[in-house]
């Protein structure tokens, strides 16, 4: 059955609402409205410490990140979004291209790695997160991983693996892939996924399966595997973690993105809460915290557990050519949603 990330006409989504603001700051004139799509625990702590810095009060309103984008698309120039955060760039690209979106100040742009911002500037990279392979390490050992992502498709691997297909992670991995690689060696890689790979709903659930003997590997991003290691690590005692580098399709860095809508009443609060995320405040909390995804800031060190985001050897991706419509007609094609 077809997945369909595009919500009727009329049809509002439903936000879970979170009001984090200074009782002294909360202003009309001086508070903002963040639709969110990364991870809620992530986004509070950025708030938090944003609104005890500057007083500037944030709702927050959480949902995922292509249900969001499509949301702020039917809002138009209505939507009462000031900032709009994803997990993954294809939905930034979504509201991208619909003219959505104001330009991000030059001084926020300035402090974020080269390659983690679209050569428009119209949205800036805040967070970001590998592609990994984890694998059982009682089944499999360093000799006999994949040498890359495309050799999951070969016919030895068949049974062998599983990944979450219809999740915007997975998506944003064969975005990359169809950038570089192409429309035909997508499809044939998306061939040999449906008849290789056992689909599961979510990422943690892949990496749970794969820690208790159900498979050999799965796909995914990093930040799972480290999240439980530093909790109870009960779901990775049985795993390790791969990463394909060589400018491989799997060793893709997704970026998470920030973007001020143009219909923003409060731009100046939201340029700033971008510059602040994407700067020494925001990305110390990437640094310190327990999200474990990569800081994107320039001279910005990410949590020290990492694999340094300059020896993962990704492929050069540009993010604002991320196709989800196209990858998920692929991905729907070939049977996988």
């Amino acid at each position: 059955m077809r997945t369909s990330f595009t919500l009727a006409a009329g049809v509002v989504l439903a936000f879970s609402v979170l009001s984090l603001s200074s009782p002294a700051s909360a202003q009309v004139a001086d508070s903002l409205t963040i639709y969110n799509a990364q991870h809620e625990g992530l986004t509070k702590e950025w708030v938090k410490a944003f609104t005890e810095e500057t007083g500037i009060a944030v709702t927050i309103r959480q949902g995922s990140d292509l249900e969001i984008a499509n949301q702020i698309v039917q809002e138009g120039a209505n939507s009462p979004a000031d900032v709009f955060l994803t997990e993954n760039s294809p939905a930034m690209v979504l509201v991208d291209g619909k003219g959505l979106f104001a330009p991000v100040d030059k001084a926020t742009l300035d402090q974020v790695l080269p390659g983690f911002h679209p050569a428009n500037g119209n949205w800036v990279g805040i967070a970001a997160r590998s592609t990994v392979f984890v694998y059982d390490k009682t089944k499999l050992t360093q000799d006999k991983l994949p040498k890359s992502m495309l050799d999951l498709a070969k016919p030895e691997w068949k049974g062998r693996w599983t990944a979450s297909p219809s999740g915007a992670d997975f998506q944003a991995i064969v975005g990359a892939l169809l950038q570089l690689k192409g429309e035909e060696a997508t499809a044939a890689w998306l061939k040999g996924m449906k008849e290789n790979a056992t689909p599961i709903r979510g990422n943690s659930t892949a990496m749970k399966a794969v820690n208790a003997g159900q498979f050999e590997g799965a796909l995914i991003y990093h930040y799972y595997y480290f999240g439980d290691v530093a909790k109870t690590g009960e779901n990775t005692k049985n795993i390790g973690m791969h990463y394909f580098k060589n400018q491989d399709p799997g060793a893709f860095v997704s970026i998470s993105g920030g973007g001020v809508l143009a219909s923003s009443k409060h731009k100046e609060q939201a340029q700033a809460f971008l510059k602040w995320v994407t700067g020494k405040g925001g990305q110390k909390i990437l640094r310190d915290g327990t999200s474990f995804e990569y800081a994107v800031g320039k001279g910005e060190a990410s949590n020290k557990m990492l694999t340094p985001i300059a020896d993962l050897a990704a492929p050069k991706v540009e993010p604002s050519t991320l196709n989800n419509a196209k990858v998920t007609d692929m991905m729907t094609a070939a049977g996988l949603l």
